[in-house]
């Protein structure tokens, strides 16, 4: 038998994903949930693309919390620390104001993160895998073009630096950090992916993917100049597991991008290869003054101001030297990506 593995924040897009390929290879999958009644929706959603299923489990617990961590770690060779507050604990600070938007992501994904660790190491797991983000090895601002690798680190003093990536940044320091003083032999992978397109396997979760769907739609009058380094889903998980088992990898970040395309790219990508499915999609670019002037008085505008006009890219070449990864063509991933959220009715057939 492969083993035991633990994956956190069980309901989400990419740890869906990861859950069933840790079953396809053999593993047995103790999966989390905040509310044990989600589990049967994860189950099904898994079922989709694995036969499985039998061999998941659940248990429930909370990155705010101590309880059930004991429990979930019990007899798990392994962890994929995937859970973020991220879309959970934001939603109801947006409108509180931005110093709470700030704590209701930092705190849970910093000291989630820690009481996972901690959880981890008492329990005896070999090695724990953790999702961050590409935007944790960014200059701050975005203000230079050009390729950055593992070694930079996003700075936390930076002004205006937005609360995901503050709370993303501030939580994988505090993995390594925690690791310093842990004694024992556990050891920590951390994994930067950037914009996760791909199928998903069910409407419950979308997480990135809704920048497509909103393509799809028409709910976009045209496509700003932001660009965005697509990696699929089913790539992820995978360099996942690569991260889980190589011994290379202990110690290790691994930036994990992928082709860098243009809004209007991608855009570009849904009209081509889907036809009549995509006559929504807009066509026209939108200027820049536009965006800035519609971001006075839309809050999710302002959260792309930093990166308008900016191609910002991420070297993997660390992935593909140490755990032999490589990414599929970004527009399988996008066209992948509109044909499941089709299929699953988030739009319009």
């Amino acid at each position: 038998m492969a083993g035991s593995v633990l994956v956190t924040g069980g309901t989400g897009y990419v740890a869906g994903w990861c859950i069933a390929e840790l079953l396809g290879r053999g593993y047995d999958v103790r999966a989390t949930v905040r509310d044990a009644s989600r589990g049967d929706r994860v189950r099904r959603a898994v079922a989709t693309v694995s036969d499985r299923v039998d061999h998941l489990e659940f248990a429930v617990a909370d990155l705010t919390a101590d309880d059930g961590w004991k429990e979930a770690m019990d007899g798990c060779d392994h962890v994929l620390h995937v859970a973020s507050p991220l879309g959970v604990d934001a939603a109801g600070a947006k409108d509180a104001g931005a110093k709470d938007e700030v704590q209701a992501l930092l705190v849970p994904a910093r000291d989630g993160t820690v009481r996972v660790l901690r959880a981890a190491a008492a329990a005896g797991v070999r090695r724990v895998v953790m999702t961050s983000a590409a935007n944790t090895a960014s200059p701050p601002s975005y203000g230079d073009d050009g390729v950055t690798d593992e070694t930079l680190w996003t700075d936390l003093d930076a002004p205006k630096l937005l609360p995901y990536r503050r709370s993303k940044t501030a939580a994988e320091l505090a993995a390594w950090e925690f690791m310093d003083s842990c004694e024992g032999p556990m050891t920590l992978a951390t994994v930067l992916p950037g914009a996760v397109f791909g199928p998903v396997l069910s409407a419950d979760t979308l997480g990135s993917v809704q920048i497509i769907a909103r393509l799809l739609s028409g709910a976009m009058p045209g496509t700003p100049r932001i660009g965005l380094e697509v990696v699929d889903v089913r790539d992820l998980a995978d360099v996942h597991l690569r991260a889980m088992t190589a011994p290379e990898a202990a110690g290790q970040r691994f930036l994990a991008t992928g082709e860098f395309l243009w809004m209007h790219d991608i855009a570009r990508i849904l009209r081509d290869g889907l036809g009549e499915a995509a006559t929504k999609v807009p066509t026209r670019k939108l200027p820049d003054i536009a965006v800035r002037a519609a971001a006075l008085f839309d809050r999710s505008l302002r959260d792309i101001m930093p990166g308008l006009g900016r191609r910002n890219r991420h070297s993997i070449a660390k992935a593909k030297r140490l755990l032999d990864w490589a990414p599929r063509p970004a527009e399988v991933s996008v066209l992948d990506c509109a044909r499941s959220l089709i299929d699953h009715e988030v739009v319009g057939k």
